[in-house]
């Protein structure tokens, strides 16, 4: 028992330590203050109404009708019964949030380094290294907290496949699953798509040397292992998956049914994004170099150039005050990159790519190459139409990349592969004591080549760049040349004081190896320099973009919205309606009202479709259709004021007639001008049962059809008609879940007016209902208990069998 503890008190401490970094980095939690993250501000709004109906009745709702007229809630953090996996990810967060991502990073990283066979110290520095790259502390800061979740995940896979091919099959396969599990708690089906990315690389290079050591039985016995492995972890997930798999369909990641514009020109058909959207945000060649100094191409949009800079002083000329001219100066424009948007640079560091070339050097065998290939991968792919004869390649032929857009995130890979390879060359370093001159020689190309790359960008950045950006037209309209010219002043003086910095941070570096390699420092000395000098580097990066400023009271974060005099005038009305906010936009109308307004990258398809061809021109013919009774608008001085739209077609109504269209183009062009209060249009369904369908309905001044209750889930109208009829409700369709029910007798209902829900009723006084209950929960919820109780089996087995083999070992 003695023994056992002097083997893991290092590791003790070690988490100890990760827990300390996370919470001083990110110390205002300790007083009860909350990051300001704008992406989960935007969160908060469009998951208010499913979080208060859990609060009201302690059901979970799986529909949402306070965004895009009524949405699925799978990406808006529906909670699902029986996912146990969850449950851990939550113990392993213990920490206050953003310092519990943060200790995930370190967390992660320094198992998957202890399972290459690397010393605990050194394993902490790599930790230090992956969990500071200012990529992923940035993204925290604006709130992508579900990216950052499942980039944390990362390491911990790769540590399961690589105990796998180590042989461990037990302790691989258990590991996998957990990681594996964890990684899709974290439904950021993009980030996970991008380490699966990573490992095919890795499996290709471990098949090469399996071959080579003709160890080929053990490859393919290590790979159904893992296949298993998996499975079992998708089945944990099974409901988060499967609920995501059926609504991507329907969802804006889906295949359109159009093949028109809004403007009537030929669209082209995919089955994923645009290709234009996917590549929106595409790395700039130059900007690779963002990696090694990090004002390279200014930084971000936002930058603080200080009082002393030229921007302040051009903002004074131009009439601002002090005052005025100092704000300005916190947010100037620095960033002359070919990216639309860029918060900060994807900054690796200085020191820890230093360490990664000598490592090129002195590192040999499959780790090296899967490594360097997952970097390579990753930076090519992260140039997006920059690169675009790779880029159109993985967006036509390879399955599921024309799925998710902004192609320079994939440099989540290399800054994972950077820093563990980085860590590498550190152990061949302190190893192989003989090959002194080899290390010497390595030393020197490594310093020739960081220390020489800064000096030129150093000496020519004159004829390489002229520090333009994309956006500098619109500031020399506005302000003028002059206003431009002190810019570019500007992002010359961040350029070559961030050089400078790289430049000394190499040098530094390579004197500490050159001390050890002269045997003037021991190796805990190389390590503690080392620490003091990734600290340095990233964190001194990390606190210009995300630090104690960013923090405001828990409050504000929870509550980030205010009602305005319109909000709190249309609160007042209790009845049932939507709202189409002009003013605010985004998720705020969804915080506090039914809203046709709404912040998410995988809204309902054809929602958006309508959207974009009526509803953001303010068509009022649409707009009745959705039961708009309120739009918000803004006077010609700004003042905020309440359009009641007396003329909005209700909850539902009667039509006099139902006209089949033969295709999704003819039935969205037809809604610009359909009188929608008396006519629908449809095309009819491939199956369901519409042959009881007529194209004429006789209404009378009795037929009435009025809401009697609502929820987010669930739906009661009440109808009275003479004859039959055809009731349109002002609902989303979504066919995957909502049911319907008549006198409690369940029915079905088609699709109309592209986007609403149409039902037959018959003749006489009726009671309507929709229920949603998605089968794809229950079933998902099943599959998930009898994964969880086979994986639990399968973990004290595994236990059990480790315990006793142990055993047997010590006894031998």
């Amino acid at each position: 028992m003695q023994f056992s503890i002097k083997r893991i008190l290092p590791h003790i401490l070690i988490l100890i330590g990760f827990v300390v970094l996370s919470l001083a980095y990110f110390n205002p939690v300790l007083q009860g203050k909350q990051l300001f993250q704008s992406d989960i501000m935007q969160y908060i709004g469009m998951s208010k109404q499913q979080i208060d109906f859990k609060a009201q009745t302690g059901e979970e709702t799986y529909w949402t009708n306070g965004a895009f007229a009524g949405m699925p809630t799978y990406q808006l953090g529906a909670k699902y019964p029986h996912n146990y996996i969850k449950k851990l990810d939550l113990a392993l967060r213990f920490l206050p949030r953003p310092a519990d991502y943060l200790f995930l990073y370190l967390l992660g990283f320094y198992i998957l380094l202890l399972v290459l066979k690397v010393d605990f110290k050194l394993a902490a520095l790599g930790a230090i290294a992956f969990g500071f790259s200012t990529y992923l502390i940035i993204i925290l800061g604006v709130g992508h907290n579900s990216k950052a979740h499942a980039i944390a995940y990362m390491p911990l896979v790769l540590s399961g496949i690589l105990l796998t091919f180590q042989k461990q099959y037990i302790k691989g396969f258990l590991l996998t699953v957990v990681g594996m599990g964890l990684e899709l708690v974290a439904n950021h089906f993009q980030m996970t798509y991008y380490l699966m990315l990573l490992v095919l690389v890795l499996g290709i290079v471990y098949l090469i040397d399996a071959y080579k050591k003709k160890v080929l039985p053990h490859y393919f016995k290590s790979i159904g292992v893992l296949v298993v492995a998996v499975i079992l972890s998708i089945a944990l997930n099974a409901t988060n998956i499967l609920a995501t798999q059926e609504y991507v369909k329907e969802s804006t990641r889906g295949k359109s049914e159009l093949t028109i514009n809004v403007d009537g020109s030929l669209k082209e058909v995919t089955s994923g994004l645009d290709k234009d959207y996917i590549t929106q945000f595409s790395y700039g060649i130059w900007e690779t170099f963002n990696l090694f100094i990090p004002r390279f191409m200014g930084g971000g949009n936002g930058e603080d150039v200080g009082k002393d800079s030229a921007t302040y002083d051009a903002f004074r000329k131009l009439g601002a005050t002090t005052t005025q001219a100092a704000e300005q100066a916190k947010h100037a424009p620095m960033y002359w990159g070919d990216q639309p948007i860029v918060e900060a640079p994807a900054y690796v560091g200085a020191v820890i790519l230093f360490l990664f070339i000598l490592a090129l050097f002195l590192v040999k065998g499959r780790l090296k190459w899967w490594l360097v290939g997952g970097t390579i991968m990753s930076l090519l792919l992260s140039y997006g139409k920059n690169l675009g004869f790779l880029t159109d390649f993985f967006i036509d032929y390879v399955p599921l990349y024309n799925k998710f857009r902004a192609v320079s995130s994939i440099q989540v890979i290399l800054e994972l592969c950077i820093p563990a390879l980085a860590i590498f060359g550190l152990v061949r370093l302190f190893n192989d004591f003989e090959k002194k001159e080899e290390k010497f020689k390595a030393l020197k190309y490594t310093t020739a080549i960081t220390a020489g790359l800064a000096i030129v960008f150093l000496l020519f950045k004159s004829s390489l760049f002229d520090f333009a950006g994309i956006n500098d037209d619109y500031y020399r309209q506005s302000y003028g040349q002059p206003f431009v010219d002190a810019l570019i002043k500007d992002r010359k003086a961040l350029y070559a004081s961030d050089t400078i910095r790289t430049l000394v941070l190499v040098l530094l570096s390579a004197g500490v190896i050159f001390m050890f390699l002269r045997e003037k420092l021991k190796e805990h000395w190389v390590i503690v320099a080392f620490t003091v000098l990734l600290l340095f580097d990233l964190i001194g990066v990390d606190r210009r973009y995300v630090n104690n400023d960013d923090f405001i009271s828990a409050i504000q974060v929870n509550k980030p919205f205010q009602a305005n005099e319109a909000d709190k005038e249309i609160l007042k009305d209790t009845s049932y309606y939507r709202v189409y906010d002009l003013v605010s936009g985004r998720s705020k109308p969804s915080y506090f009202h039914n809203s046709l307004n709404g912040y998410n990258a995988a809204e309902l398809k054809r929602y958006r479709e309508v959207f974009d061809w009526y509803i953001s021109r303010n068509n009022i013919n649409v707009l009745n259709m959705f039961n708009t009774k309120y739009i918000i608008a803004q006077d010609k001085d700004g003042s905020v004021f309440t359009y009641n739209n007396d003329s909005n077609n209700g909850a539902a109504w009667f039509i006099k007639e139902l006209k089949e269209v033969k295709s999704a183009n003819e039935e969205i062009k037809q809604l610009d001008s359909l009188d929608n209060k008396n006519i629908a249009v449809y095309v009819k369904p491939e199956i369901g049962l519409v042959e009881s369908l007529s194209n004429t309905y006789t209404l009378d001044s009795l037929e009435s059809i009025k809401i009697v209750k609502h929820q987010p889930n669930y739906l009661k109208y009440e109808s009275n008609n003479s004859n039959d009829g055809f009731a349109v409700f002002s609902e989303v369709y979504y066919g995957n879940g909502w049911k319907t029910f008549i006198d409690g007798n369940e029915t079905s209902h088609i699709r109309v007016n592209y986007t609403l829900r149409g039902m037959l009723i018959p003749k006489g006084k009726h009671t309507i209902e929709f229920k949603f209950d998605p089968n794809v929960v229950k079933t998902g919820s099943a599959i998930a208990l009898a994964s969880s109780l086979i994986f639990g089996l399968l973990f004290l087995g595994g236990l059990f069998y480790e315990f006793k083999n142990s055993g047997r070992k010590s006894r031998d």
